[in-house]
């Protein structure tokens, strides 16, 4: 295994779910720990463990292996082909990035499960990113149908995450605080392993048991953002007219009682990651410095700006030292073509334009979840000669950028040279945003 995807691989190893939830939940003398928050089991019936997202599998092992039989029942959904071996939490399998029926039935199970909760329940909710699509639970009168559209066009216009999410909570029945509410007065502890920048509780799943600050205005400012008024379907149009005409309730705010007996902990963040990334170069004997843990904005100016930084740093360094750069966070793609790709990929080809005839520096960028974009690939892996050695294949890189077909750039690189440049590892079953690990080499 090279040494760039050996780093890659600790920090994934890192952000293992088993080992983020293991780390901070356990039993002391009757008393459940999470971080600061203590519950007493004596005080309780029933414990419900609860959650989605693509993480949830590994949640609920780990939360099993502490609680075991003291569970009384519980429901996860996680993606499609991941699933856990789970004894007392039942599971079930639905789509992402876009909603389907099984994870709508499921959010509906989850809602019945916790509106027949009261005083004598712990509900412990576990949840990671990808859970705005799997936990689906429309508002009345919106269709799952109409929240697949809005998904699709808010993404194919570049919106980001906290932009999407605005605009899901507002047409949901369990987003925005609505599942804390419909829980009320059982107790709820929300395990979380984030997959957003700077880990806020209201943007992580879209929040389905913290209190929400946006508004019916802001998700319509979102709507209005993008030019989308006239392309949502009619239903959800409506429901969001009505929203702000306050014709339908608001997601829950910071003082609504619902909320006072929900407690949170973030387990893990793309900062666990980052983290053991940098001590596996360590050990290997490379320098490393972590540029940010909030990489954002459009994939192509992400990677102007780390093969600048790349650039100068390897001018500087001594033939044959090497040095590791780190960053972590979550860029976007505004579409404008008709290929196909991820925000990894297509970071990953404009990044070896950028180091064209750039020897001694090689990129990897890949979604922590093992998934970049609608594709089965997580990132790729290029270095200063993969646009010279495409061009001499007959490939135009900035023809593929240009067409958004990052993924068809890469699956014919490999296919006509025989590299190995797609970086394929299916569902990781984490998900803590995207990672990129920069490894330079002095030339000299």
């Amino acid at each position: 295994m090279s040494e760039i995807l050996q780093i890659f691989q600790a920090g994934l190893a890192a952000a293992d779910p088993v080992r983020a939830v293991a780390a901070n939940l356990r039993l002391e003398r009757g008393r459940l720990a999470a971080g600061p928050h203590r519950f007493d089991l004596d005080r309780f019936r029933d414990i419900l463990v609860v959650g989605a997202g693509k993480a949830v599998a590994g949640m609920g092992k780990a939360v099993e292996a502490v609680l075991d039989e003291r569970i009384s029942a519980g429901l996860l959904i996680m993606p499609q082909g991941v699933r856990a071996a789970l004894r007392h939490v039942a599971q079930v399998q639905a789509a992402h990035p876009f909603p389907d029926e099984a994870g709508r039935r499921a959010g509906r199970k989850i809602l019945a499960m916790l509106g027949a909760a009261d005083e004598k329940t712990l509900v412990l909710f576990l949840l990671s990113g990808g859970a705005s699509a799997l936990l689906a639970a429309p508002a009345a009168g919106v269709t799952l149908a109409d929240k697949k559209t809005i998904t699709s066009l808010l993404i194919q216009s570049g919106a980001a995450i906290g932009e999407l999410n605005t605009v899901r909570k507002h047409l949901s029945a369990v987003k925005g605080g609505r599942l804390a509410r419909a829980a009320f007065p059982a107790t709820i502890l929300t395990l979380v392993l984030s997959d957003v920048i700077g880990n806020r509780l209201d943007v992580i799943g879209s929040g389905p048991t913290v209190p929400d600050e946006s508004t019916f205005a802001d998700a319509w400012a979102v709507i209005e953002k993008y030019g989308l008024q006239n392309k949502i379907p009619v239903r959800a149009r409506k429901y969001l007219e009505r929203g702000l005409a306050g014709l339908e309730s608001e997601t829950v705010k910071e003082c609504d009682p619902s909320l006072a007996r929900s407690a949170h902990l973030v387990v893990g963040s793309i900062r666990t990651a980052l983290e053991g990334a940098r001590k596996k170069a360590r050990s290997m004997g490379i320098a490393v410095e972590i540029i940010t843990q909030a990489l954002q904005g459009e994939a192509r100016d992400a990677a102007s700006f780390l093969a600048a930084k790349a650039m100068r740093i390897q001018s500087g360094l001594a033939p044959g030292r090497k040095f590791c750069l780190l960053c972590g966070g979550e860029t976007t793609v505004s579409v404008r073509g008709s290929g196909r790709g991820g925000r990894n990929q297509e970071l990953a080809l404009a990044f070896a334009q950028a180091v064209t005839g750039r020897q001694g520096i090689e990129l990897l960028s890949a979604g922590s979840d093992g998934i970049d974009g609608a594709t089965d690939a997580a990132g790729a892996i290029v270095d200063g000669s993969t646009a010279a050695k495409a061009a001499g294949l007959g490939l135009d890189a900035r023809a593929f950028l240009d067409n958004n077909d990052s993924y068809s750039f890469f699956a014919e690189l490999d296919r006509l040279s025989g590299g190995q440049h797609h970086l394929k590892t299916g569902p990781s079953g984490t998900n803590v945003m995207d990672l990129q690990v920069i490894l330079l080499r002095g030339t000299g």
